[in-house]
């Protein structure tokens, strides 16, 4: 058992690797009533090309798979896993994401026993073909509900201006010709594939004992048959530098347009403490730059540009990554002026004041974060599969200096790789 400990929040993550090759790791809450687990996978809507171990030909598979994957494992031959969650007195989740697959439950009673449920339903897929016809139909009705959204799509018509061939640009729930290219054999194929213990990680918090959990997960895995496989070669369309268009525009049923602005990530390939200082950097710079306490937001926010609609976001993985900000506004054209310009205008006047503010409000958060289960165990999924101690946040926080701001402005928010998606009203005097 190996074990990490944080002296500033007085914390400690205990962890072990079962002969499976499952990582197990614990985080103890003394005197904490709710317990919560989560079993995720690093296999998401990006991982349609791969070469199965030991096979030497490589597989290719419709878009979507992952998240379908994820509907059917709730299902088995008598009743459903949500109904069996519920009668322990506990609540139940799933969420897919472009590189990963997460299945969570919390509750303040029956632990052992939800804990157990969780790794048999999702070691013990159950799938006919009655059933994935069915399903067919059921995500594909999500798929067109999200086509009348006009904030996702217009999300995912910048996603398309942004990148010409990554994923990335296709939804994750894939599109409702590729779900119905999708049959019972194909996913097998997938779920044996990565849904294998080593291929996979557990996370638990509340106030349990690490030895106990070790010893519990090591005796449920005993009972099931893996055997070790190498690590999954994953691969993805080579992606142009550029940008794949400048500009997008739609029409939709919408009051009022609604505005997104990307900046394409050109600054690829880090993992670990590297791709964690990325995130932070870059998380500073979007608040100084444009968060709800700087002069530009207030400036924007009080002449009716921006409404509570306005949002800022950064995605940062080993093979790709984006800005994007926006949100509904009467003019589109003069939003873009003042953000680009008012972006621009902060290369080399970075203030040392307002970046220690925003690092020392971070850094509570960062604190506050371990009194919420549900919080930290996003935060924690969302690093694992990247290799990133969740401790080290605070410790990188800390080391930020104006100088890798200064950096980060001119590399990230670089107009040659920004792109514009616009939604008008459908009609157009409206």
């Amino acid at each position: 058992m190996n074990q990490i400990y944080d002296p500033v929040i007085k914390e400690t993550i205990y962890s072990k690797k079962l002969t499976n090759g499952l990582p197990i790791f614990v985080l103890p809450k003394k005197g904490f009533h709710q317990k919560y687990a989560v079993f995720g996978t690093h296999y998401g809507s990006l991982d349609n090309k791969f070469l199965v171990p030991g096979e030497s030909n490589l597989t290719e598979v419709p878009d979507g798979i992952a998240h379908f994957l994820e509907h059917k494992m709730f299902e088995e031959r008598e009743i459903n896993i949500f109904d069996k969650f519920a009668a322990l007195g506990a609540n139940v989740n799933a969420y897919t994401t472009y590189t990963s697959t997460s299945y969570l439950f919390d509750t303040i009673e029956n632990f052992p026993e939800c804990l157990e449920l969780l790794l048999d339903f999702v070691q013990n897929i159950y799938l006919t073909e009655e059933s994935v016809e069915k399903e067919k139909g059921i995500i594909a009705q999500e798929i067109l509900m999200y086509t009348d959204d006009p904030d996702w799509i217009g999300y995912q018509k910048l996603m398309e201006t942004l990148f010409h061939k990554y994923p990335v640009r296709i939804d994750i729930a894939g599109t409702v010709e590729s779900i119905y290219q999708i049959n019972r054999e194909l996913l097998y194929k997938c779920y044996q594939t990565f849904y294998h213990p080593s291929n996979m990680v557990l996370f638990i918090m509340g106030d349990v004992h690490p030895e106990w959990i070790f010893e519990l997960v090591q005796k449920n895995q005993d009972r099931k048959d893996f055997i070790l496989q190498p690590p999954i070669k994953r691969y993805y369309a080579d992606e142009p530098k550029g940008v794949n268009e400048k500009r997008i525009e739609s029409r939709m049923s919408v009051s009022r347009p609604i505005y997104n602005l990307g900046f394409k990530e050109q600054d690829l390939g880090y993992e670990g403490d590297a791709i964690l200082k990325k995130e932070l950097v870059t998380s500073i710079l979007l608040e100084l730059l444009v968060g709800k306490g700087s002069k530009l937001y207030q400036s924007l926010y009080s002449s009716g540009l921006i409404d509570d609609s306005f949002s800022i976001s950064f995605t940062a993985e080993k093979d790709h990554g984006m800005t994007v900000i926006g949100g509904h506004t009467n003019n589109p054209e003069r939003l873009h002026r003042v953000l680009v310009d008012g972006i621009q205008f902060r290369i080399g006047k970075i203030e040392v004041e307002e970046m220690e503010r925003i690092k020392k409000r971070m850094i509570g958060d960062y604190i506050t974060t371990f009194d919420s289960l549900k919080g930290v165990g996003q935060n924690f999924m969302s690093y694992y599969f990247k290799n990133i101690n969740l401790f080290n946040e605070l410790k990188i926080l800390e080391e930020i200096n104006s100088e890798d701001l200064e950096k980060r402005l001119v590399k990230h928010f670089d107009l040659d790789y920004h792109a514009v998606s616009i939604i008008y009203p459908a009609n157009p005097t409206s």
